[in-house]
């Protein structure tokens, strides 16, 4: 168990486990306070702040998958505009600081923009120098738990970060992953999802799911773990949205207030953000 002030943060361990800890933002005062009635959620693949807006700017813009943008960091900008809105995001496509981002980890570069006391770094796919693939999340609010944890595939590199907020059977469970493109791929990583979930009341599932909500709900391991998803415009691609690949997932315990997918065409993705309302339990301090 790793103590980062006041916050315990666990690593969970499957296959390689990548070096990273819950991080504190020294710029932010990170007193405890309970988590609000109304909790803002968001979801971003951000593609390592590359402005895709057509098919073809995958192979025009492709060298920024491997080398600095000028670009990058105004497109990052926008990013943290949007951001200081919600309470906890989990970011997808995000360098945790290689030759392509100009050596700046972006987790921490867009906590720090957007005032989030307390961010994490998952990396799934470390390269060196040359690409640091990662989950990122961002909370304004101090975790009780955070677990790091490797899903299984053929090709390593998927991951989930799982965040507990509160304790016993009236805590609040954050899982943020971004999945296989395969159908066998996404099942089985979903089948590891269903397992750690399945003891909680109060779940949040986010993410990238490369697939759409009825195959997630009914064609999944997840049919049967009693998840609501809201109908939902596209978010993929950003600039003509035809798939809804990215989602929000709660327990009916979890009542939605608002759901949007924001016309931020920033990345590839669109981002997903939903208001919900807290058990009263899990406001009190």
């Amino acid at each position: 168990m790793l103590s980062v002030g006041n916050i315990s943060s666990t690593r969970t361990t499957r296959g390689h486990m990548a070096p990273g800890e819950l991080r504190i933002n020294s710029q932010c005062q990170t007193e405890q306070r309970p988590l609000p009635e109304i909790l803002r959620l968001l979801s971003f693949n951000i593609q390592v702040g590359i402005n895709t807006q057509k098919y073809h700017h995958y192979l025009t813009r492709s060298w920024q998958h491997l080398l600095p943008s000028a670009s990058r960091q105004h497109q990052l900008g926008k990013v943290a505009q949007l951001l200081n809105e919600f309470d906890l995001v989990a970011l997808q496509e995000v360098d945790g600081g290689s030759l392509r981002s100009g050596f700046v980890n972006q987790v921490e570069h867009l906590a720090r923009e957007s005032g989030f006391p307390y961010w994490y770094q998952q990396l799934n796919r470390n390269l060196g120098r040359f690409a640091q693939h990662s989950n990122g999340l961002l909370s304004r609010y101090a975790p009780d738990l955070l677990e790091d944890h490797k899903l299984p595939g053929i090709l390593p590199g998927r991951g989930a970060i799982l965040t507990q907020f509160g304790q016993g059977e009236e805590s609040l469970l954050v899982v943020m992953m971004h999945l296989a493109l395969s159908t066998k791929g996404r099942a089985n990583q979903l089948a590891y999802v269903r397992e750690r979930i399945a003891d909680h009341r109060h779940v949040v599932l986010m993410g990238d799911m490369n697939t759409h909500a009825e195959d997630l709900l009914q064609h999944s391991p997840l049919k049967g773990a009693d998840l609501q998803a809201p109908d939902l415009p596209g978010t993929y691609p950003s600039w003509k949205p035809a798939r809804v690949l990215d989602h929000i997932l709660v327990s009916p315990s979890l009542s939605v207030e608002q759901v949007d997918v924001l016309p931020h065409a920033i990345s590839d993705h669109l981002p997903v953000a939903m208001h919900i309302k807290l058990p009263s339990p899990l406001c009190k301090g």
